[in-house]
């Protein structure tokens, strides 16, 4: 029997678990196994959650969340991370001087509350995030609220778009992604900033499903996928973006409430029993 050498490139999340298998911890992974590589995790807090809502979070201590993290970096070669829930300053305390001093680019999801509208971030980790975590982005990839929630500012135009990108660059992030989803439109359109450049205008289709839960891990978890494998940024949202239009567009309905996207989707004509 022959055995193949190829070995996928790692990608790490650091985020909360969704036990409903939809966001969190369990998207980010199922992605990054459908896009051909290898994830590892760091579980900030376990959610009791399913497609209706959260009804219950339970956080690691500050010091499991960092032992994780330690032993994680300590024996697999990380070609790229990202995080998503964080949940409290103390683990962010706690993570921070560790992701310090890695070499891999880190994408960041600053989750702030579930699409079910439950909280995910404490009110006094905000500020942590801020000071703490986004200089260390090397993209972070804020939803309209989240940006607006960050930079104190009201977010309806191309205008304003720029401003934001300019005070979260301001903060620290070497590269910006306000995501499209909650502005109007029959097309997408993600905004990425990069230093020295106008914002980029990255359309998309826009997809018209209530099965939509978990787009923003799965989407910040497809960038870091692709970074793991060597593309540059821009060609990394691109593909990311395209993942995730194709998961939207062969979603399905389960459960009764907002059904998550279809991980499989690059794989959903192979299935045929």
């Amino acid at each position: 029997m022959s055995h193949s050498t190829y070995v996928p490139p790692c990608v790490l999340t650091i985020a909360g678990s969704d036990s409903g298998g939809g966001a969190g911890i369990q998207a980010d992974l199922k992605t990054m196994t459908v896009l051909g590589t290898y994830g590892l995790s760091v579980i900030t807090a376990l959610t009791a959650q399913n497609t209706t809502g959260v009804y219950g979070i339970e956080p690691a201590s500050p010091e499991f969340v960092a032992q994780q993290l330690t032993v994680v970096l300590d024996d697999f070669p990380i070609r790229a991370a990202k995080t998503g829930m964080l949940f409290s300053a103390g683990i962010i305390e706690a993570m921070t001087p560790i992701l310090e001093k890695v070499p891999f680019p880190l994408v960041v999801d600053p989750v702030c509350v579930s699409q079910s509208g439950h909280r995910l971030l404490e009110e006094d980790a905000v500020a942590a995030l801020k000071k703490r975590i986004i200089p260390l982005a090397g993209l972070l990839t804020p939803n309209r609220p989240e940006a607006e929630t960050l930079t104190g500012m009201s977010i309806s135009t191309p205008r304003d778009i720029a401003e934001a990108i300019n005070r979260l660059m301001d903060m620290g992030a070497k590269a910006v992604l306000i995501k499209g989803g909650h502005f109007q439109g029959d097309v997408m359109v993600d905004w990425l900033g990069i230093p020295g450049t106008a914002p980029v205008p990255l359309e998309h289709e826009r997809i018209d499903t209530h099965n939509a839960h978990g787009t923003g891990c799965t989407l910040s978890a497809a960038i870091a996928a692709y970074l793991a494998r060597g593309c540059e940024l821009e060609q990394a949202v691109r593909l990311g973006q395209e993942y995730l239009v194709a998961a939207l567009d062969t979603g399905f309905d389960l459960g009764k409430g907002d059904g998550p996207t279809n991980h499989l989707a690059p794989f959903v004509s192979h299935f045929t029993c």
